[in-house]
């Protein structure tokens, strides 16, 4: 039987940078790997206590960096707390998909603060230029929303990026009840 070997994250996360071009400094890798082994999206908090021996600036621009290159993603809080996430789509080696602005949802346990990316869902569900009627049963998630805005707040207001959040209770939370 063969065993399962946990993943290389550090060089997952050199292999990324590289291809996307962005200077793969030790700082970023070590971040980007931290970000890639996490099961649950990172405060920068989180990040310093894993990193103990990289300081405050580094972690922040590390962070941008890789936020502004699309290689992870800034989840806000409603504790006013930025979390950090590499999602699963840019996890595959070789994936230039990615975009900055992603289209997933987010769980975010109301007890402990967590926040889990939702990376199976149907990409179509957010697609901007589907050719099907707004009010046939295929109609995308943005074409429905977008017409719940405009019926609201009236013509001529665009939306140019969803989010999706379902909050609620973490396994490890609702098992304290």
């Amino acid at each position: 039987m063969k065993k399962l070997s946990s993943p290389d994250y550090p060089a997952l996360a050199e292999s990324q940078l590289r291809e996307t071009s962005v200077r793969a400094t030790d700082a970023r890798i070590k971040v980007l790997a931290a970000l890639l082994g996490a099961p649950y999206a990172l405060s920068h908090q989180d990040v310093q206590d894993k990193l103990t021996d990289m300081d405050r600036v580094t972690l922040y621009r590390a962070l941008d960096c890789l936020t502004d290159a699309g290689l992870a993603h800034k989840i806000a809080g409603d504790d006013r707390v930025f979390r950090y996430n590499a999602g699963a789509e840019h996890n595959e080696p070789g994936n230039h998909n990615a975009s900055p602005q992603h289209q997933h949802g987010h769980f975010k346990c109301t007890r402990c603060a967590k926040v889990f990316c939702i990376d199976n869902v149907d990409e179509q569900l957010f697609a901007a230029d589907n050719k099907a009627s707004s009010k046939s049963p295929t109609a995308t998630l943005r074409q429905q929303l977008q017409n719940v805005l405009q019926a609201t707040l009236g013509k001529g207001f665009q939306s140019h990026e969803i989010e999706l959040t379902i909050k609620g209770w973490c396994a490890d939370c609702a098992h304290q009840v």
